[in-house]
Order: structure tokens, then C-alpha cells, then sequence
């Protein structure tokens, strides 16, 4: 199995690599290194059939500079040996250090540096997946489609491709070029089998492609609202013990509707809105914060491990999941953080999106607005806020609604995919 990233924080891909491993199957899961993570390990062994492998993330000459530099910036003492070092290859070997040096600075000044780390990543990938035999590669999302292609169909005899996209790929923040939907176009008839989040993105990828794919919800574990496990968020941020947290837990990027939860917070009756979690628009988002003078009423806290963010989500009054339709994508989600919300008995204020609200209004686990309009955002927020029997009212219905919303009960759909690949 691939996945774009340092596998600290991927839910769905960790309750994946777990059910399948439990089954029996030897997963071996191919992600990235974070050089800059000290405590992230190269190579772990989370069960007897599960193993995780980080590939480096740059070349090695490049995370040979990037650690010195790294070292410099701790100890600019260790200046000096390196310039010493520099000097000499310049004075015995002066045409080919100048050209070496010239080189980096024009790649990077040129843009070229994130390409040639993401070609070392995608070769390190193919090289790992080149190392064991394996019956089946199972590509998430687009970024590792292609060396899963390469890996199971490159070769005499053809082996299974499973291709599991979290997102839209064809319509998404970040995804603008054509030659995303061009790829896909072309990988996606390659593929054994193709796993997507919800009903809505299936029918949507039936009039792409003419076919129906696989439907594997995006639930979590039910455990994660078991656990008594607490982390006061009161305490953390030196609130009042009877402050009403009201949380955004996620990635604080573009297209989420941020930007309006710090707008109605001024109109809030009471309560602290808290972010959990890190991301390109959090600057801008602490810079608006400052700007508005709301830094009595709006807390941030740094991303959390996937392990520990339940004991910090029991704290909330409300959650918000009140994604803003910039792309296909957003639209058509179900969120891992509703999911989360509702195994811990917390009430949402939602987007009105398709998925997200059929669960909120079917389960009345809390009130659908429109995300765009930071008003309606904030009369939802205060309707919760003064009817505290119907807060309650939607946490007890969450509970009810853990019960079948769980990935205990979801992982039979992932199964069934691989039984129907054997």
C-alpha cells in the first residue's frame, strides 16, 4: 500500500492497513520520512502483518545539506569546519564546487527543487515496492496511482491494482491543471478495483467513467469514543472550567469555511472557538484574529497525534464542519471530523451539503446552515447555546448514531473488495 504522506495523522488509512492485517493479509505500507521529525522512524512494525516504511524524502546529497543546515541553525559554531571544508574542495577542485553550487542555487531558484524531491520520492517508492513480492498494491489517492501502476502492471505476469481515492481528484483545491484528470482518465482503466468515499463521489465517477466504484465510508474506529481518556482543553488554554468550548478540529486549509467561524465569533452569546490543527491558512487566519482584537474569543492549538485528539475533542460544547463549496470535492464529502464528532457525543454545526446533511438531519445530531453566510453560522451557534436541552438532545442522538456509524461496521465494505479479488 502507498500513501502521499508521513503516516502520523492518516485515520483512514490506518483503520485500512489494520483490518486488513488482522484479516491475515501481509501489508506492508510505503509512505515518506519527515527528516525533520526526530522521533519518526524509518521502519515500524505495528503488528504481526503490519509494517510501515518511510522512504527519505530528499536525495542523498541534498539530505546531506539539509541536515547540516539544520545542525547550523542549532550551533552556528559548526559554520566554520563547513566553510573550511568548501574552501578546500573549491581550492583543489574549484570549476567542479562552483558548477555543484551554481547548480542548487539555480534549481531552487528556478522552482525545480520540489520537483526533483518528489521524483526522489516517487523512485524511492518503486524501488520499495521493487524490494518483497507482493499479490496486490493498493495506490491512495492520485499522487501514488502511478507507481502502483508501474508495480503491478510493468511486468510478465499482471498483478491485482487497487486504487483508493479519498478525494475528487478531477475537481479539487490545489488540483487546477487538467493533467490530473487526463491521468486519472488513463490509470483509472487499469485498476482491479476503485474504492471512493460515499454514494455521491460513486455516481459522479459512474458518469466519468461508466463504471460504479467501491463505497468505503470514511468512519473511525468506534473505540475512540469509548475511552475515558481526557485532555483538558480548559486548562491547556487557562479558561474558565465552565467556558463553552466551540472546536474546528483539521487541517486549517482553504475552502473550509474558517475564515466565517472567526467572523461569527464576535456574534457568539458565549464560548471560545478553538482550532486543533496546523495547515497553509493558519498564519492568515491568527493575522485576521489579531486584526479583529478577538484573541480573547478565538484559541489555537497546534495539530495533535491521531491517538490523542479524541481526549481533546470530549471538550467541546459543539463541533463545526461547515466546509465552503469551492470544488466537487467539498460538496460531495462525508468528513472523518463529523464522524469523530459523533463518536464523541458532540452536536455539529454543518454545511448543507448532500452527505454531511443527510447523517446531521437523519440522526438529529445537530443544525445545517449555509456555510458561506458566517451570520447563519453564528444564529445556529447561538441557538445551541440558549436551548441547552436540545444540545443535549442531538449528544445523546450522537451516541445512538456511533453505534452505526463506525468503522467496526465499515471495514466489511473493504473486505469484500479484497474477497472479490482473490
Amino acid at each position: 500500500m502507498f500513501v502521499w504522506n508521513h503516516f502520523t495523522n492518516d485515520a483512514r488509512v490506518l483503520r485500512e492497513c489494520t483490518s486488513l492485517s488482522d484479516k491475515g493479509y501481509q501489508v506492508d505500507l510505503i509512505c515518506i520520512h519527515d527528516p525533520s521529525d526526530k522521533d519518526l522512524l524509518m521502519q515500524e512494525k505495528r503488528n504481526a502483518n503490519f509494517n510501515i516504511f518511510r522512504v527519505r524524502r530528499y536525495p542523498i546529497m541534498l539530505d546531506l545539506i539539509m541536515g547540516i543546515l539544520r545542525r547550523t541553525k542549532r550551533n552556528p559554531w559548526l559554520l566554520l569546519p563547513i566553510l573550511v571544508i568548501w574552501g578546500t574542495f573549491l581550492y583543489f577542485f574549484p570549476i567542479v564546487t562552483i558548477s555543484i553550487s551554481i547548480l542548487f542555487v539555480i534549481l531552487f531558484k528556478m522552482g525545480i527543487g520540489p520537483w526533483l524531491i518528489k521524483m526522489n520520492i516517487f523512485f524511492r517508492m518503486v524501488g520499495r515496492g521493487l524490494s518483497t513480492k507482493y499479490d496486490i498494491y493498493h495506490s491512495n489517492d492520485l499522487n501514488t496511482l502511478i507507481q502502483g501502476y508501474i508495480l503491478a502492471k510493468w511486468r510478465w505476469r499482471k498483478k491485482k491494482l487497487v486504487y483508493d481515492s479519498h478525494e475528487v481528484q478531477t475537481s479539487r483545491t490545489g488540483y487546477d491543471s487538467k493533467i490530473y484528470s487526463v491521468i486519472e482518465g488513463f490509470l483509472v482503466k487499469k485498476v482491479d478495483s476503485m474504492i471512493v468515499e460515499n454514494h455521491t463521489r460513486a455516481k459522479y465517477n459512474e458518469k466519468l467513467y461508466s463504471f460504479y466504484p467501491s463505497v468505503v465510508h470514511n468512519y473511525p474506529f468506534k473505540e475512540i469514543g469509548e475511552s475515558n481518556d481526557f485532555i483538558s482543553i480548559h486548562s491547556l488554554l487557562n479558561l474558565p472550567r465552565d467556558e463553552k468550548i466551540l472546536l474546528y478540529q483539521g487541517g486549517i486549509q482553504v475552502g473550509r469555511g474558517l475564515d466565517k467561524l472567526i467572523k461569527a465569533a464576535p456574534l457568539f452569546d458565549e464560548g471560545t472557538l478553538v482550532f486543533i490543527g496546523d495547515g497553509r491558512l493558519k498564519p492568515e487566519l491568527i493575522e485576521m484574529t489579531n486584526k479583529m482584537g478577538l484573541n480573547h474569543k478565538v484559541k489555537f492549538i497546534p495539530k495533535v497525534p491521531l491517538r490523542e485528539l479524541p481526549k481533546y475533542t470530549k471538550n467541546a460544547y459543539l463541533g463545526f464542519q461547515v466546509l465552503n463549496n469551492v470544488c466537487f470535492n467539498h460538496w460531495s464529502a462525508s468528513s472523518n471530523k463529523l464522524f469523530e464528532y459523533i463518536m464523541n457525543g458532540i452536536p455539529v454545526v454543518a454545511c448543507s451539503f448532500p452527505e454531511i446533511k443527510k447523517v446531521v438531519e437523519e440522526e438529529q445530531i445537530g443544525i445545517c446552515v449555509d456555510s458561506h453566510d458566517y451570520k447563519a453560522i453564528a444564529n445556529a451557534v447561538n441557538l445551541l447555546l440558549r436551548d441547552e436541552n436540545l444540545r443535549n438532545k442531538f449528544s445523546d442522538n450522537c451516541l445512538i448514531a456511533k453505534d452505526k456509524y463506525n468503522w467496526e461496521n465499515e471495514e466489511k465494505a473493504l473486505l469484500e473488495v479484497y474477497y472479490q479479488l482473490s
